[in-house]
C-alpha cells in the first residue's frame, strides 16, 4: 500500500471507493429485459477494497415491529464501513416491507428475499449507487423501436406466468408504466400491482 493512502482519514477512503466502485449486473430480469445487480455482486465487489484501503465492511438487519401503525414487518438494514484502525465509521440505512402475502413464498423466503433488498440498497446508499433504473432497460441502442396501439395490447390477467413476471419486475425497482405499455391492466390487476410498491 502506497504511503499516502495510509494517511488518507475515513471519509476519504470512502470517497475513493464511491469513485471506483464497479459492480457486475449478474441477474436478469425477464420480465423487464435488463440486468441488474444483487447484494450480493456488490459485496463480492467490495472485497478487493478491503485491503486495498484497510477498510471493512458489515451489514447488520433489525425487524421494526410494535409499532400499531405499521401494518407489516419492516426490516432495517445497515451497511457501515469501517477503518480497520477501529476508531471510525460511516454507516447508511435502508428500510424494506415483508410482503407476507406473496403468493408462492414460504415466509422464510419472504423475510429473504426483503433482506436481499433491503441489504443492496443499504449499500447503495452507501456507495452512491443508482440501481432504480437500469439504462438498458430503456435504452434502444439505435434500433427502431415499434410502438403498439392500445388495440394490440393483451390483458394482463391474475395467477398467470405473466402477471407474475410483473410482480417480480415491480419488486426489482421496475416502473408500472412499463408493464402498462405492454398489458392492457383491470382495474382490480393494477391495484394489485400498486400494492407491490
Amino acid at each position: 500500500m502506497k504511503k499516502q493512502e495510509t494517511e488518507l482519514n475515513l471519509n476519504q477512503k470512502l470517497s475513493l471507493i464511491q469513485k471506483e466502485f464497479k459492480a457486475n449486473k449478474s441477474k436478469f430480469n425477464s420480465f423487464g429485459k435488463y440486468n441488474f445487480r444483487s447484494a450480493e455482486d456488490i459485496l463480492e465487489a467490495l472485497k478487493p477494497y478491503n485491503e486495498k484501503y484497510q477498510v471493512s465492511f458489515v451489514i447488520t438487519e433489525e425487524l421494526i415491529r410494535g409499532q400499531e401503525h405499521i401494518l407489516i414487518p419492516m426490516l432495517l438494514s445497515t451497511a457501515t464501513i469501517y477503518d480497520n484502525n477501529g476508531v471510525n465509521e460511516i454507516y447508511a440505512t435502508a428500510i424494506v416491507g415483508v410482503d407476507l402475502n406473496q403468493k408462492g413464498m414460504q415466509v422464510p423466503q419472504q423475510f429473504g428475499s426483503a433482506s436481499s433488498y433491503a441489504k443492496k440498497y443499504a449499500l447503495g446508499n452507501l456507495l452512491l449507487i443508482d440501481d432504480t433504473q437500469d439504462a438498458d432497460a430503456t435504452n434502444n441502442h439505435g434500433k427502431e423501436v415499434k410502438t403498439t396501439t392500445e388495440e394490440e395490447l393483451k390483458w394482463l390477467n391474475k395467477n398467470t406466468p405473466e402477471f407474475n413476471k410483473a410482480i417480480e419486475y415491480l419488486k426489482n425497482g421496475g416502473n408500472i408504466a412499463t408493464i402498462e405499455n405492454k398489458y392492457k391492466l383491470a382495474k382490480a390487476v393494477k391495484d394489485e400491482l400498486l400494492k407491490v410498491k
